[in-house]
């Protein structure tokens, strides 16, 4: 991403925004231009400097420049995250087009699973539903970020932590959700970690459901099978299908 060389911040908090990065500092993750004059862009990027700071202060920039071209003006918007799908929710929750924020750029690490890759698309399209309470982040042993959310739209189990744990051997990592009834339990579980993470009820929910389809699914499959001459043989291979997954910096 380059600093307005051209423009002059067109305030007080642009100007102090932009005076915080420097270049060398910035890792683009994912980034977004207007066309066709640039009048907006819309970055995430993993900030080094932050690494040198207080120790656990979130690492990901989502930062948002809007260009005022006939009066060679810019505004700067920024917010420090703990990982990238939230960065990208507050970029789509100020006016960034969600197809533009879904990719991230090769050569990170990349989710380890399925779950991963379903729990930070939620995060990303979630738009003012969860409350970020706290984060965390840790460079070394463990290599993690947590978050810790208000759910607008939970009944049981209202705090929510999203714990992210990478991989550095394999380059990948996994996030996970916790439910808890208050923030008291939630950081208590953090510290303790000699227990399961909760999931949420409604995730126990769908599991069930799932399992109770699939149930049904075998039994009318099994129903419906024509018989056979003696001696005859049937087969059917369920062949998996993978989604994609996006890379990314941890």
């Amino acid at each position: 991403m380059s600093m307005e060389l051209d423009l002059a911040p067109a305030d007080a908090d642009s100007e102090y925004a932009e005076q915080q990065f420097l270049s060398g500092d910035l890792t683009v993750l994912t980034e977004h231009h207007t066309a066709p004059h640039g009048s907006h862009s819309y970055v995430v990027a993993h900030d080094g400097s932050v690494t040198w700071g207080v120790p656990g202060e979130p690492q990901v920039a989502a930062i948002k420049v809007a260009r005022d071209l006939s009066l060679n003006t810019f505004t700067m918007e920024t917010a420090y995250h703990a990982t990238v799908p939230f960065a990208q929710n507050w970029l789509i929750e100020h006016g960034c087009p969600p197809e533009q924020m879904a990719e991230v750029g090769a050569g990170f690490s990349t989710p380890a699973d399925d779950l991963t890759v379903r729990i930070e698309a939620r995060i990303r399209e979630s738009g003012a539903r969860y409350e970020v309470i706290e984060s965390q982040t840790s460079d070394y042993d463990p290599c993690e970020a947590w978050t810790l959310t208000r759910d607008g739209e939970a009944v049981q189990g209202p705090i929510r932590l999203f714990l992210e744990e990478g991989d550095s051997n394999a380059h990948t990592y996994t996030l996970r959700e916790g439910a808890f009834a208050d923030e008291e339990t939630a950081l208590r579980w953090l510290d303790d970690r000699s227990t399961p993470l909760p999931q949420p009820p409604e995730h126990l929910g769908k599991a069930a459901a799932l399992r109770t389809r699939a149930a049904l699914a075998r039994s009318a499959g099994s129903s419906e099978i024509p018989k056979t001459a003696p001696g005859a043989h049937q087969s059917a291979a369920a062949v998996p299908v993978q989604r994609p997954v996006q890379g990314r910096l941890l």
